[in-house]
C-alpha cells in the first residue's frame, strides 16, 4: 500500500468543501482528481484548494484512466450515486459515498454486488456516527444500567428554507434527510428494522411541493419499538439537526436533545403505584470515532490502508437505506411495509 492514497473527487457542489477540508488535513490521501458535469465547479474547487496538479473534466471513465486512483469520493447527487459507485469499482477503486447510498434499493443492490465483485471497499458517509455523545448514549445503553431498550423515539423539527431542487422534491424529508435519523436508531438501539407503517403529508403553509412532514413507526428486532416524527416546515422551537431521542428500557429512561443534554433516571426502588427513580449521570467519553465527516473519512482510510472493514460498509449500511424506502412505500400505500419485501432485487 503506497504512503500515500490517490483519490477523485466527484461531485463538487457545496458539500465536496465538507470532505476537501477533511482530506486538505490528512497526510496519507493526494487528491489527484475533480470530476462535475459543471466543469467549472469542479475548477473552481481546484484553485479554492490549491491542487493544481488535479485532473480536472466532466467524465469520470477519463480521469479514472488518466490518474489510476486508489479511492473515489463520491459526492455527486443521489440519482447518480449508482452509477458513479459501479464505474469507480470497476475501475478497481474503493469507494466513499455520500449519502443515501442510492436512489433506490435496486441501484443500492447493484452497488453492494459491484463492490463484492471487484473485491473493494465501499461504505457510505454516515457522519453522525462519529459524534461522541450519540456514541455515549449508545455505551450507556448497551452497559444494562436501566435494563435493555424497549422503545425509541426521535423528534426532528427545523423549518429549512433550501429554495432549489428541494422544494420540488417528491419525499423530500423521507427520502433527503431521514436517512441520517434512522442510521441514528440503528446505531442507539444496536437493532435492525423488519416493518414499518408511515403517515406523510404537506402541512398548510408549507413552502414544499410534496411532502415534507412524516411519522413512523418502525418495527425492530430484539422486540424495540422505534418511532420517528419530523418536519422540514415546521417554524420555530426547533430540533437539532441530530434530533431529539427518548429511550424506554426496562429500569428507566433516558432523554438525549440531539446536543448536550443527556438526563436519565433509573428504578430505585419499587412497590408503591410510581417506582421511586434516581437520577443517574451519563458519561459522555472520547471515542475513536468522532469528527463527523472528516472522521469517517479518516477511519475509511485507516480501513483501506490495514485491510480492515468501515462501520458504515455498504452491506450494512443497506438496512438504514431499507428503513427509508420501506416507509416511502408505506406512505404511497398506507399500509404497513414488510422491510423483507423490498428484497434484492439487484442480484
Amino acid at each position: 500500500m503506497p504512503d500515500k492514497l490517490r483519490t477523485v473527487l466527484v461531485g463538487c457542489g457545496s458539500i465536496s468543501r465538507t470532505w476537501l477540508n477533511a482530506v486538505r488535513d490528512m497526510d496519507d490521501v493526494e487528491v489527484v482528481g475533480l470530476v462535475d458535469i459543471n466543469e467549472e465547479a469542479a475548477k473552481q474547487r481546484q484553485q479554492e484548494y490549491s491542487l493544481p496538479s488535479a485532473v480536472v473534466d466532466t467524465d469520470l471513465r477519463r480521469v479514472l484512466k488518466h490518474t489510476n486512483p486508489d479511492i473515489v469520493f463520491d459526492c455527486s447527487t443521489p440519482s447518480a450515486h449508482a452509477e458513479v459507485t459501479i464505474t469507480a469499482l470497476e475501475h478497481g477503486c474503493h469507494v466513499l459515498g455520500e449519502k443515501p447510498m442510492a436512489d433506490s434499493m435496486e441501484n443500492a443492490w447493484k452497488m453492494i454486488n459491484a463492490a463484492q465483485d471487484a473485491g473493494k471497499v465501499y461504505a457510505v458517509m454516515q457522519n453522525r456516527r462519529y459524534d461522541p455523545r450519540i456514541r455515549s448514549l449508545r455505551r450507556f445503553l448497551a452497559s444494562g444500567r436501566i435494563g435493555d431498550l424497549t422503545t425509541l423515539h426521535s423528534d426532528f423539527f427545523i423549518g429549512a428554507h433550501f429554495g432549489g431542487y428541494r422544494d420540488r422534491m417528491e419525499h423530500v424529508l423521507l427520502l433527503d434527510m431521514a436517512i441520517h435519523t434512522f442510521d441514528q436508531a440503528r446505531l442507539i438501539s444496536g437493532a435492525n428494522p423488519k416493518a414499518v407503517y408511515c403517515k406523510e403529508w404537506n402541512p398548510k403553509g408549507s413552502w414544499y411541493d410534496h411532502d415534507a412532514s412524516a411519522v413512523c413507526i418502525f418495527e425492530m428486532t430484539d422486540g424495540i419499538v422505534y418511532t420517528y416524527r419530523g418536519s422540514w416546515c415546521a417554524e420555530g422551537l426547533s430540533t437539532t439537526w441530530e434530533s431529539s431521542w427518548r429511550c424506554l428500557c426496562e429500569r428507566g429512561s433516558v432523554i438525549w436533545d440531539g446536543a448536550d443534554g443527556f438526563q436519565a433516571q433509573g428504578v430505585a426502588e419499587t412497590g408503591g403505584f410510581l417506582s421511586k427513580l434516581e437520577y443517574i449521570d451519563v458519561p459522555v467519553l472520547a471515542d475513536e470515532k468522532s469528527g463527523g465527516h472528516a472522521g469517517l473519512i479518516k477511519d475509511f482510510v485507516q480501513c483501506i490502508k490495514v485491510g480492515s472493514t468501515p462501520e458504515t460498509i455498504c452491506t450494512d449500511n443497506i438496512h438504514s437505506l431499507a428503513m427509508v424506502f420501506a416507509a416511502i412505500e408505506s406512505a404511497e400505500t398506507g399500509g404497513r411495509v414488510e422491510l423483507s419485501s423490498l428484497g434484492k432485487s439487484g442480484s
